[in-house]
């Protein structure tokens, strides 16, 4: 695999982070079984993850954008 390759690719790895999770974090029903089959820990580090979700997803979007029009 070369430079290129995954120039191209990982953009779509950043993206495909950022829409998974904004949606489960902003997911009322997802979020509701987490807290109860999840320990305290894991659900307060998921939360803790929002901000860089929504971050992933906007710099995922806009780069993703950049290498297809490309």
């Amino acid at each position: 695999m070369t430079h290129q390759e995954l120039d191209f690719i990982f953009p779509f790895f950043v993206l495909g982070y950022g829409v998974l999770m904004t949606y489960v974090l902003h997911n009322k029903y997802l979020m509701e079984i987490a807290e109860k089959r999840f320990p305290q820990p894991l659900v307060q580090q998921m939360n803790g993850h929002r901000t860089l979700g929504l971050i992933c997803l906007v710099v995922g979007s806009l780069w993703t954008l950049q290498n297809v029009w490309h």
